[in-house]
C-alpha cells in the first residue's frame, strides 16, 4: 500500500503544468515589422525593434535572432504592443558565442566524437571513436589506448550544444496572457553603431564667405542590419558607466561606403542634449559606413584673423631673443545665426576647408574640429600658419623696479615685434599677449586693448611687402 507521501507526489507531478523548455520558438527578422535606431556620440545605440509573433498562452521561450552582437543584455526590455496582452518575462539568455568548427571542438573536450580520415594509399575511409582530451594550442584526443595530437582528418559530431548560435541570439522565458497574434517591442543598448559630423566649407575668393556643408557619418560594426529603420541621432556627451560590452571583437576590415543625400535632417531639444531626426527610414547595413546630409548653408559671412600668440614666461625673467620668423596663425570665423542660414545646433566634428585656384579647382587649405555649438554661437577655425606673414620677436629691457608694498617683487620690461609681410595686399595681425600679475602698458607706439585681465592685444597692420614694427614697455608687480 502506498503511503499518503507518495500518493501525494504523484498527484503533484500530473498536475503540475509542464513547461516545454526545449521547444524554442524562433523570430527572425522576416517577423520585423519596425525598428528604431537612435545613436550618441559615446558608440552606443538604443535599438527599439518590433516584431509580429505568435506565442503560446502560458510558458514559452522564444529565441530572437538577428539581433545585435554587441548587445548589453542587461538593459533588454520585451513588452506587448498590444494594450490587452500581458507578457511577462521570466529569463533571459544572450548567446552570443557563435558556431565555428574550433568552437565544436572547444565545447567537445570531455566527450566523445568521432574522427573520419582516408588512407592516402587506398582511398579508404575509416571512423574511429575519440575523446577530445584538449583544444589548447592544438587539438589532443584518446583514441582506444593512444594519445594523438593534431590528427589529420574530419570531426564528426552528434549534434550542436545550445549554447552555439550561427548568430548572436537573445533566448527568453517568459509567460503570455494569449495565443493570438501579438506585436511585440524588444529595446536594448548596444556598441558597435557609432555616428559622427564632418562639414566641408568652401571659402570665395576674397576669404569673406564661405560655403557649408555637413554630413553625419554612420558606423555599423554591431553584427547585424537594420532595414527601413527609423533614424535618429543624439548630439551631447551622455554620461555612461562604462561596462565590459559582451560580444567578439570586429576584425579591422574594409567597409562599404554608401552616400545618402537627403534634406537636413530636423533639430529638437532633448533634455540638455539635442535629437536629429532623419527625415525618412532607412538602411543600415553590417560593416557599412554611411553618409547623410545634416545641413547646408551658402555665403555665410566670415571674418579672417592672423594672430601671434605670446607667453607669460618672458615677462618675470630675462631673456633676449624670443624667436625668429614666427609662424602667424591663420583663422576664420563665423556665426551660427539664422541670418547666416545656420541657426541650429552644431554637432562637433571635424571642418575642412576648400578654397579654389586661380584655374577654379578646389584646393585643401586647412581643417579644425569643432565642439558642439549651441544656436547664435561663433565657431572659430585654425587652418594653419600664414607663409607670407612672419615675426621676430625680443625683449629689449628688463630689470627689477622698486614694489610699493613690502616682500613684493615688480618688473619692467620692454619688447620690440618687427612684423613682416611678403603679400601683395596689406595685413592686420592681432599680436595677443598674455601678461601675469598685475600689469600695465606704461609705453607702447600702437594703442593696445585689454582682451581679459591677463591679456593685452595690439592690431597692427602692415602694408604689402613691407614690415611693421611693435614696440612697448610692461610694469608687472607680483
Amino acid at each position: 500500500m502506498k503511503s499518503p507521501l507518495t500518493l501525494l507526489s504523484l498527484s503533484l507531478l500530473f498536475t503540475m503544468p509542464t513547461f516545454a523548455s526545449d521547444i524554442e520558438q524562433r523570430t527572425t527578422l522576416n517577423d520585423q515589422s519596425a525598428v528604431a535606431v537612435t545613436i550618441y556620440n559615446e558608440n552606443i545605440a538604443l535599438i527599439k525593434d518590433q516584431r509580429k509573433i505568435t506565442l503560446d498562452k502560458g510558458f514559452n521561450k522564444i529565441s530572437f535572432r538577428g539581433v545585435s552582437a554587441r548587445m548589453r543584455p542587461e538593459t533588454a526590455l520585451l513588452r506587448s504592443l498590444n494594450p490587452n496582452n500581458n507578457v511577462h518575462v521570466l529569463e533571459q539568455n544572450f548567446d552570443f558565442d557563435l558556431l565555428t568548427p574550433q568552437k565544436l571542438l572547444e565545447k567537445s573536450v570531455g566527450k566523445h566524437v568521432k574522427l573520419a580520415r582516408t588512407n592516402p594509399a587506398t582511398g579508404i575511409e575509416t571512423i574511429e571513436k575519440a575523446t577530445v582530451l584538449s583544444t589548447n594550442g592544438g587539438v589532443v584526443l584518446k583514441i582506444g589506448d593512444k594519445i594523438i595530437t593534431n590528427p589529420q582528418g574530419q570531426y564528426i559530431f552528434d549534434n550542436v550544444p545550445d549554447n552555439l548560435r550561427d548568430q548572436p541570439t537573445l533566448v527568453i522565458q517568459l509567460t503570455s496572457s494569449t495565443d493570438k497574434t501579438q506585436t511585440v517591442e524588444l529595446g536594448y543598448l548596444t556598441g558597435g553603431l557609432s555616428w559622427k559630423a564632418d562639414y566641408v566649407a568652401e571659402l570665395s575668393s576674397d576669404d569673406s564667405h564661405l560655403d557649408l556643408t555637413g554630413w553625419v557619418t554612420l558606423n555599423n560594426q554591431s553584427g547585424t542590419y537594420y532595414n527601413n529603420a527609423k533614424l535618429q541621432l543624439v548630439a551631447g556627451d551622455v554620461n555612461q558607466v562604462r561596462p565590459q560590452l559582451l560580444g567578439r571583437s570586429t576584425p579591422r576590415m574594409a567597409l562599404e561606403m554608401k552616400m545618402d543625400v537627403v534634406d537636413n535632417m530636423a533639430e529638437e531639444s532633448l533634455f540638455e542634449y539635442h535629437l536629429y531626426t532623419l527625415g525618412r527610414n532607412t538602411d543600415l547595413a553590417d560593416k557599412q559606413t554611411k553618409q547623410v546630409a545634416l545641413l547646408s548653408a551658402s555665403s555665410v559671412p566670415v571674418t579672417k584673423q592672423f594672430l601671434l600668440q605670446g607667453n607669460s614666461y618672458y615677462y618675470n625673467s630675462s631673456y633676449g631673443q624670443l624667436g625668429q620668423k614666427m609662424k602667424v596663425g591663420v583663422f576664420v570665423e563665423f556665426k551660427n545665426t539664422e541670418k547666416t542660414q545656420l541657426g541650429m545646433p552644431i554637432p562637433k566634428g571635424i571642418v575642412r576647408v576648400y578654397k579654389n585656384d586661380s584655374k577654379g579647382n578646389a584646393q585643401f587649405v586647412g581643417e579644425d574640429g569643432i565642439d558642439h555649438t549651441p544656436k547664435n554661437e561663433d565657431i572659430r577655425l585654425k587652418l594653419g600658419d600664414a607663409f607670407d606673414v612672419t615675426a621676430n620677436k625680443k625683449q629689449t629691457d628688463f630689470k627689477k623696479v622698486h614694489h610699493s608694498t613690502p616682500h613684493h617683487t615688480a618688473y619692467e620690461s620692454a619688447f620690440e615685434v618687427e612684423l613682416k609681410n611678403a603679400k601683395s595686399a596689406p595685413v592686420t595681425v592681432t599680436v595677443r599677449e598674455p601678461i601675469p600679475g598685475d600689469w600695465k602698458v606704461i609705453k607702447e607706439n600702437i594703442p593696445h586693448s585689454k582682451a581679459a585681465s591677463g591679456t593685452a592685444e595690439w592690431q597692427v597692420t602692415i602694408p604689402a611687402e613691407s614690415s611693421k614694427t611693435l614696440r612697448y614697455r610692461v610694469l608687472v608687480q607680483h
